[in-house]
């Protein structure tokens, strides 16, 4: 009886420790793990940096976009959108924001329509994205960062 009832003990452990092993697999760590904090200093100071070399030169140095980001581009697509509170960014979540930068609009947008934001998977780590959305989000008002943190509830 005691060898039966380790025996069940021992399959019950083993699945578990599959289970959990097949959790850790398939979760996407980048997007459940990581957060854009915009009260990390930083984190805030490191994505400045990197949006300065690779954002600001389409999405601008004061997050301002470029003009007429609403209108559609001869060859399709959109100019750059601000990324201040004028920008629909905080409109979306980190999740999301955070997708949309690692893999580029084209590969996550509707059938139909054409995205020029490129990916920065190759380019750069998921840290440096989270680090970049902080940096961005620190520049919201605090009233844009409140109706954006309701994005985010699960």
């Amino acid at each position: 009886m005691k060898s039966f009832v380790s025996r069940g003990l021992f399959g019950i452990a083993a699945l578990g420790v599959l289970y959990l092993l097949g959790q850790m697999y398939f979760i996407d760590k980048s997007s459940v793990l990581k957060i854009a904090d915009a009260g990390n200093k930083r984190q805030v100071e490191t994505g400045q940096k990197i949006y300065v070399e690779n954002c600001a030169s389409c999405h601008g140095v004061n997050l301002e976009g470029q003009p007429n980001w609403r209108s559609q581009l001869p060859a399709g697509g959109l100019p750059a959108p601000p990324h201040d509170e004028t920008g629909h960014t905080w409109h979306h979540s980190d999740k999301l924001n955070f997708k949309y930068t690692k893999k580029g609009g084209q590969k996550i947008a509707p059938p139909g329509f054409k995205s020029n934001m490129p990916g920065f998977e190759e380019t750069l780590s998921d840290d440096q994205i989270w680090a970049v959305l902080a940096y961005i989000k620190s520049e919201w008002p605090e009233r844009v960062r409140r109706r954006h943190a309701l994005r985010n509830k699960p």
